[in-house]
This record gives C-alpha cells, structure tokens and sequence, in this order.
C-alpha cells in the first residue's frame, strides 16, 4: 500500500505554516520526518489523520483519492505527543480495548508484569509512554502516525521500541517524527525534514548538516 500527501497548505491567524507539502509512505518502508520544533510536523501528522484541516490537501492511498478525515476509514491510528489513554482504565482493560495482546507486550517487556492493574497515574512518564506506543503499533490498522515515540523512554526501551517498528513495517504504513534524530535515521528507509514550510527528501545525513539541522562535526 502507498500513501501520497500532495498539495497542504495550512495556516494560522494568516501566517503560513506548510505551503505544498508533499510525502509518499509505503508499507514496508518506514518514513521519518525530522524538524525543528514549531516546523510543522505535528500539523502535518495530524492533517494526516483528518484532526486539522488546512486549506488545501489531496490524500491519496494507492492513487485512489480519500475524500474523507483518514480516521473516519478505520485505517490508520495515531500516538500523539501527550498521554491518550482513559484515567479510569487499567492496563488489563486498556489492552483488552484496543485489541492488543498483554501475554505478548510481556514477553518483550516482563518487567511490566506486575502493572496489569495499574491504572496511568499509578505509572511512571516513560513506562506509560512505551505503553501507549505499543498500543498504537498493534491496533489492527494499516496506517501508523507516530509524534516521539521515543521521548521520556530509557536507551533501553528505545533499542526495544525501535527493533519492534522495524517488525511493525513490513505490514503496515509507518510515519515517525522524533528530536532523537540518530534513532529515527537509524531506523527510517525514507527521510524528510521539515524547515521553511516545507518537507525536503534527504538522501544523505550530510544534508541535514547543510540544511542547518545538524552541526557541522556530525558523526
């Protein structure tokens, strides 16, 4: 399956902030958006999934025109950057909501086991960011968005994190925005960065460096 975004332009109280955006995922490939904070790329994830509207957008999934806010098809889920899961809700029903398998998620993470009860305010900032995460990559659904994932968790939970989406791809549609930009480069088979309104393919990491993303001395 392949994604196109072709033609956003968005703006607020008439300053532009994206003006002929245009970006291609497909399943199989992951694709990651690098960018400055206040670029864009959080309104762009989310026009993607149809919370925000811009003033001009042609969404297309393997070159037929979605005409109606992709979240409303049943196809793609998002983990935005704040916390999403239900104050009332403990793991054991969170993962019974959404569909996803607590006897596997422990397999790859035992040290949760005992957090089946638990409900989020009784779990710390890292521990429920990773959960939410593995929420949103198993929900049965094609298309995943994804805004920092890896923000708040360990190195640890960010190598698991990371071999999991590499799992992840090979069935579905993976956009990935994060400031940790050496594991997004690490893991992303498609790059573009965000500045001046704008998306821009990378096909090198020295362009991130001429771009002024990156320093200079960049290992």
């Amino acid at each position: 399956m392949i994604l196109k975004v072709d033609n956003i332009e968005l703006s607020y109280d008439g300053k532009i902030i994206l003006d002929g955006i245009y970006l291609q995922a497909e399943t199989g490939k992951l694709t990651g958006i690098l960018g400055r904070n206040g670029s864009g790329k959080t309104s762009l994830l989310s026009i993607i999934y149809g919370t925000v509207s811009p003033k001009y957008k042609l969404i297309r999934l393997d070159e037929k025109s979605i005409t109606k806010k992709l979240y409303k098809t049943g196809l793609v889920a998002y983990l935005p950057q704040f916390s999403y899961l239900p104050k009332h809700l403990n793991l054991k029903q969170a993962f019974y909501l959404y569909d996803v398998s607590w006897e596997d998620f422990i397999k790859e993470f035992p040290s949760f086991k005992p957090l089946l009860k638990n409900k989020k305010d009784e779990i710390s900032g890292g521990e429920l960011r990773l959960i939410e995460t593995y929420l949103i990559l198993y929900i049965k659904v094609k298309i995943i968005l994804l805004d920092e994932p890896f923000s708040g968790l360990s190195p640890l939970y960010i190598e698991k994190l990371k071999t999991i989406i590499l799992k992840i791809k090979k069935e579905k549609i993976l956009i990935l925005t994060d400031h940790f930009y050496n594991d997004v480069l690490d893991i992303a088979d498609t790059i573009y960065l965000c500045k001046n309104r704008n998306l821009k393919l990378i096909d090198d990491k020295e362009k991130l460096v001429e771009h002024g993303y990156l320093p200079l001395k960049v290992k």
